[in-house]
């Protein structure tokens, strides 16, 4: 499958290098975009001089944003398959084979997981990420593990679906939706690293704030969107 890694980076400066360049060196079958997401530090001046495949958003637009600029790139670009990719070396590439295997079997989206056959901690971010689960089952009678992973992997129809739609984004809330439409959602199991540098802009409020959000748009809002 012809197959494109997304790989979003806001204010990535200390870790984009070390993960476009491994994913050059060990994976060349791969293709990649980086998707610079407005960053005020040096990431798009590390990929404008490292020669990397990349574009630049001259504001940050957020994960939504940076999301669907790569999907209409592998729209525009015929692209099979799309990876949903982080910047800051928390995802490992050598899953994507698997998850590009699981999409040839008619799979629309493959999540890698970090829980489908581990249990998750019992800490309050987890405790978000439960709600969720039980949120998307309750609505789809369907159990995701992990619904708050950015390792995923998105077959054509679906890259098309999301290029086409300023409504639609990576989110567990739209996930959930679309799995009600039909697409069809799997996991597989995946271990993630720590990230290389820096920090996650996700505070344990923020965290909280936002698995409430999902938890009450899956539940509620998302019957009344249309998209």
């Amino acid at each position: 499958m012809k197959t494109v890694f997304i790989i979003r980076a806001y204010n990535e400066e200390g870790s984009i290098a070390r993960v476009v360049d491994a994913l050059r060196k060990n994976y060349p079958q791969y293709d990649y975009v980086v998707v610079d997401d407005g960053s005020t530090d040096a990431t798009a001046e590390i990929c404008r001089k490292n020669g990397y495949n990349y574009v630049s958003h001259p504001v940050n637009l957020g994960l939504e944003g940076a999301f669907r600029t790569g999907m209409m790139y592998a729209a525009e670009n015929g692209y099979d398959a799309a990876v949903q990719f982080d910047g800051d070396g928390q995802h490992n590439p050598e899953y994507v084979a698997g998850m590009l295997a699981l999409t040839e079997e008619g799979n629309d989206i493959v999540i890698g997981s970090r829980f489908l056959t581990e249990k998750k901690p019992h800490t309050l971010r987890m405790l978000g990420s439960r709600l969720i689960t039980l949120a998307i089952k309750l609505t789809t009678f369907k159990r995701i593990t992990d619904p708050t992973s950015g390792l995923r992997v998105y077959n054509r129809k679906t890259i098309l679906r999301f290029a086409e739609s300023t409504a639609l984004g990576p989110e567990p809330d739209t996930v959930a939706l679309l799995m009600r439409k039909g697409v069809k959602v799997t996991e597989t199991q995946v271990s993630m690293n720590e990230r290389y540098a820096g920090k996650s802009y996700f505070t344990i409020l923020s965290s909280m704030k936002y698995m409430t959000h999902m938890f009450v748009s899956i539940l509620l809002l998302q019957w009344f969107r249309r998209v």
